[in-house]
């Protein structure tokens, strides 16, 4: 601990034993330490391997091996970075315990006898895939570039859309361990400066050892709600989506190494819309919305309201009478509803850890064997797969996958309370979960707005497509401080 805070001597020897020692020199094989002398001083550079671009760094080195003693007399420091060190990011610091950190993050130090400043070239490179088309958030026409794992490409992908000059990219490190890099992306004319206060001090807040699971340990950080499974923020892979939520005032959260960036505050709604919406007409838009809106009502409520309707066939008119099992098993239906909800599961999470090679074969297998023959012996009857695979298509139609999941707990649930209480379990089971959305909220925004409470306008541009030329206003609970567009 007494290192801690230790500057820069001027005595290069020093220096060296200092960093050797803590960025474990010859403990690491990629931790470089490289002794060289230019202009007849001692110099020594330090990096990691696989992290610095080979060709800039040999570049430098080069031209600082062309020096002449001479050259470098005076202000040795200012001459080296003004001068003879040709490079766009470069800074200096004389705090030792901050080069340690730099140089693991990726930049070279460069350490000087005679300075009592370590000079830091950010001539790093990180493995990165190209900015493909994300899987889960695709579109029919549109953009097919999408985040990447490298925060950098990221911020560059946002500020490609985004030419605005009062666009932020605040930059924060969290992890005791990991100092892992996040910034907060805001257009600072357009958010609401608490907000951005109230983000910014829950991502200093966050005390842990490192963030290997990038962006969602961050959202259970500062979201809290542990034991809720609504999701709080929402996550997008696609530059675009983001750029439009930062135009409304909202605020992003980049996370390096992950190719997902966190938006926030985010409603009910924000989870129920897609891209493709607004890269067709706005009738055609209006028409998928109405589409999504009840494939998703359906993921929640088909199930548990068939089987209401299947254990209490009074509740039904004479014309619906056909609704219900029109066979019967000695397995009861809440059985069978909850065999399958967990055949499901497992069933996809048998795909996730199967080579794609051997995938379209497991559907086969699933599809066709235990479907069918669960029905020929008996297990399951005919209704129960087929409004089963209703609520199944209705959860793939969600376009966020972390309200698909959580709408699955809520059916779960919903089925239970059903089988045990029947009509007065469904009913109070839906009040339920109409108060829990109500009461919930994201950074001080009402989860279920504009439903509740109610806003008008909002509301008419929830449940349709609006035209673009149409939306005049942002929206008003953002509290922005520029609500016209």
């Amino acid at each position: 601990m007494e290192q801690k805070g230790k500057k820069v001597s001027n005595h290069i020897d020093e220096n060296i034993t200092f960093l050797k020692e803590a960025l474990g020199v010859e403990k690491s094989f990629d931790v470089i330490q490289l002794d060289v002398v230019y202009a007849e001083r001692k110099m020594a550079f330090y990096l990691v391997d696989g992290f610095v671009k080979d060709d800039i760094l040999h570049y430098i080195m080069r031209l600082l091996a062309r020096l002449d003693k001479e050259k470098l007399d005076g202000d040795i420091l200012s001459k080296l970075v003004k001068t003879y060190i040709p490079y766009v990011e470069v800074e200096t610091t004389d705090e030792l315990e901050k080069v340690v950190d730099a140089v693991l993050a990726g930049p070279t130090a460069l350490v000087v006898d005679g300075v009592d400043k370590v000079i830091l070239i950010d001539a790093r490179t990180y493995p990165v895939r190209g900015p493909q088309e994300p899987d889960i958030e695709r579109v029919v026409r549109g953009s097919r570039d999408g985040f990447v794992e490298t925060l950098v490409f990221n911020t560059a992908l946002i500020r490609r859309r985004v030419r605005d000059r009062t666009l932020r990219m605040e930059y924060l490190q969290v992890g005791r361990r990991s100092k892992t890099d996040i910034v907060v992306s805001y257009i600072e004319d357009i958010a609401d400066p608490e907000l951005v206060t109230k983000i910014k001090d829950s991502l200093t807040k966050i005390e842990i050892d490192g963030l290997p699971m990038a962006e969602k340990t961050v959202e259970e950080f500062i979201s809290g709600r542990h034991w809720n499974p609504y999701p709080l923020v929402r996550y997008t892979e696609r530059p675009d989506v983001a750029a439009t939520h930062l135009f409304e005032g909202h605020v992003c959260i980049i996370v390096d190494g992950s190719p997902s960036v966190i938006i926030t505050p985010t409603t009910f709604w924000h989870h129920l819309q897609h891209a493709e919406e607004y890269r067709n007409k706005p009738i055609v838009g209006a028409y998928l919305r109405f589409v999504r809106f009840l494939a998703v009502w359906a993921s929640v409520f088909m199930l548990p309201l068939w089987y209401l309707f299947a254990i209490q066939p009074e509740l039904l008119p004479k014309s619906l009478s056909f609704i219900g099992p029109n066979s019967s098993t000695k397995v009861p239906l809440i059985v069978q509803f909850l065999v399958i909800e967990i055949g499901l599961d497992m069933l996809r999470m048998a795909a996730i850890h199967t080579p794609s090679a051997l995938a379209t074969a497991l559907g086969l297998v699933a599809a066709l064997m235990i479907g069918q023959v669960g029905v020929e012996v008996g297990l399951f009857v005919n209704e129960v797969i087929l409004y089963f695979a209703i609520a199944a298509i209705g959860t793939f139609a969600t376009p966020s996958y972390e309200m698909s999941l959580a709408n699955r707990i809520i059916r779960i649930a919903l089925l239970i309370v059903t089988s045990m209480f029947h009509s007065y379990g469904f009913i109070i089971g839906s009040c339920l979960l109409i108060i829990l959305l109500t009461r919930m909220n994201s950074f001080g925004v009402p989860y279920f707005w504009p439903f509740i409470p109610f806003n008008n306008r909002a509301f008419r541009d929830v449940l349709l497509r609006s035209p673009i030329p149409l939306k005049h206003k942002r929206p008003r609970v953002l509290h922005t401080k520029d609500p016209d567009r």
